[in-house]
């Protein structure tokens, strides 16, 4: 009965959602819970569902995908390109490669499988997984240094296409019994990419074009996005190209341009794709059997563990190292080779192709997955914490509303909560620092809204309305503390104590401060030191060690840093 299904479908939603505080309480990933979910309620656990239409869960997995990441694309910052896009590429491309041949050869020495359908396990479960990094790195509240958090959100947005070419060429090879044209495979990998990058940008220029110009009911416009976002897919994936890689382009033109109603876009956005990771891992836990698994457990983790500790770092190694990315670098984002839903989905390409095997090769996908979600995804914040890649993170409003009235330009209203040892002694309002054409609109305490009089006083707990534009965020965040940091993150614990300009010279320092730094010249600027002695763009966080002394980057601009924290300080492990 139709009304039987939804009935079902709507409590395992209600129960993946209750279940998800689990979450952080457990340290287990969010996706996982839903995964298992899906698990519980098929045919082999307690709610006994049978599903096994593949073709129909194809078509909502490539939707939810789609829908993830034109989310994820919108929330990547234009900036980060210039830091992660060479690596991520090389990464998504040679690494996708070299993981794929590793997993391969590795299937084929375990498994009773001809040599191309088991590098065609390689090749499904050879790319990450944009929803489970972009779900993980952001549930667990991360603040990862601009280098490592762009590689690996560019990296999980566009390794996709090397990952379905692989697929689909193995694929058609084992079709045509090794028959296939090498011509044809580079020429479906440069349509691929081309076709998808090219409607990507151009799709997500038409999208910011035509929001700005309708004028629409507020709530209309996140759907127009989404929609219009669709048609940027499915049109690029009838024109041959990656779908997957030019929603997420289109999703990082749109997010990264003055679009009306951005705030509320935003806001909708998270929702729908927290739906679609829904809708997704638990569909794809009703697909599967937990019986079918067990048979694969012995080898099934073996393959996982050399994915894992193997397969991964090798391809991160060989493909980073001219990046200059250092050795904790490069051992978080080999950690964070997340498998989720991407191989699952790709996996299902056989199916649909009828092959022989294709059961298997889907159960060891999801076997893959399902490891991977436990080992890497609950050790994810812990490992970043042990190789100290976080950084203090900004301000940003408890809340964000877009006023969408001509005379108001850009400004919004935005919401920031007091809190942290600064609020603690109460302050009058006429004393706070706020950018230009910024005005506070009232103050919140216990449910009472207080006009902005110069003499009252603001405290912890209260939250101040203030209408401003994006482009004064930062330093607005700044003013109103909106978040209590951790210990070891505090602006003085992470930077030191001093706060030096970047044209600064050491022998000026040296004078200063009465330290030597013996090893450089006393004309070199502390930007010039960052630049002979890390490779690459600086990013927020990079630090220099010289004797006695840690420089840290506090601030860059154009590839240079522009401000340094100075930390006496004689623990100074890399």
């Amino acid at each position: 009965m139709p009304t039987t299904m939804i009935l079902l479908g709507a409590l395992m939603l209600v129960m993946s959602i209750m279940l998800s505080p689990l979450s952080s309480r457990l340290g287990m990933p969010v996706l996982l819970i839903f995964l298992i979910v899906g698990m519980v309620m098929g045919e082999d656990g307690a709610g006994g569902i049978h599903f096994d239409n593949f073709h129909l869960a194809f078509l909502i997995a490539n939707l939810a995908l789609a829908v993830i990441l034109l989310d994820g694309g919108m929330r990547t910052r234009a900036e980060t390109f210039r830091v992660g896009l060479k690596p991520a590429m090389m990464l998504a491309t040679i690494g996708v490669l070299i993981t794929a041949f590793i997993a391969g050869a590795t299937a084929y020495f375990l498994f009773d499988l001809s040599l191309l359908t088991a590098f065609l396990i390689g090749a499904i479960i050879s790319s990450t997984d944009a929803a489970a990094v972009f779900s993980l790195l952001q549930g667990h509240g991360l603040h990862l240094n601009e280098r490592v958090s762009a590689t690996l959100e560019i990296e999980s947005g566009s390794n996709d296409p090397m990952a379905i070419f692989l697929t689909l060429m193995l694929l058609m090879l084992i079709q045509s019994d090794g028959a296939g044209s090498i011509g044809d495979s580079v020429w479906m990998l440069v349509k691929q990419f081309g076709i998808g990058g090219v409607t990507g940008i151009v799709g997500g220029l038409l999208i910011v074009e035509l929001a700005n110009r309708m004028r629409l009911t507020p709530s209309l416009y996140p759907l127009l996005v989404v929609a219009a976002g669709m048609i940027v897919f499915a049109g690029t994936n009838e024109l041959g190209g990656s779908g997957f890689l030019a929603i997420y382009l289109a999703g990082v033109v749109v997010g990264n341009r003055s679009v009306r109603m951005m705030p509320m876009i935003l806001q909708v956005h998270d929702g729908l794709a927290w739906l679609a990771q829904l809708c997704l891992f638990l569909m794809l836990g009703l697909l599967v059997s937990p019986s079918e698994l067990v048979p694969l457990v012995g080898g099934g983790l073996i393959l996982a563990l050399v994915l894992i500790f193997i397969a991964r770092p090798l391809a991160v190694v060989a493909t980073l190292w001219p990046f200059g990315f250092n050795r904790r670098e490069l051992a978080f984002i080999s950690w964070v080779g997340l498998r989720g839903a991407v191989p699952i989905v790709l996996a299902m390409f056989p199916v649909v192709a009828g092959l022989p095997e294709a059961r298997q090769i889907f159960h060891f996908a999801f076997f893959i997955v399902l490891v991977s979600l436990i080992v890497q995804g609950m050790s994810l914040a812990p490992m970043a914490r042990w190789l100290k890649l976080e950084v203090p993170a900004g301000n940003e409003p408890y809340r964000r509303l877009p006023l969408d009235v001509a005379a108001a330009g850009d400004h919004e209203l935005m919401l920031f909560p007091l809190r942290g040892v600064q609020w603690h002694e109460p302050r009058p309002l006429g004393q706070l620092i706020l950018p230009e054409d910024t005005a506070i609109a009232g103050v919140f305490r216990n449910r009472d809204c207080h006009p902005p009089k110069p003499d009252f006083k603001v405290t912890s707990g209260d939250v101040v309305a203030v209408f401003a534009t994006p482009a004064v965020l930062t330093e607005l965040g700044k003013s109103l503390t909106g978040r209590h940091a951790p210990k070891h993150l505090a602006e003085r614990a992470f930077f030191g104590d001093f706060v030096l300009n970047g044209d600064a010279l050491l022998g000026d320092v040296e004078q200063v401060y009465g330290i030597e730094f013996d090893e450089l010249p006393p004309d070199l600027s502390l930007t010039d030191c960052f630049a002979r002695r890390t490779k690459g763009h600086p990013v927020i966080g990079d630090r220099v060690v010289l004797g006695p002394v840690t420089l840290v980057a506090r601030a860059t601009e154009a590839d240079k840093v522009t401000k340094v924290g100075l930390k006496m300080d004689d623990n100074h492990g890399k």
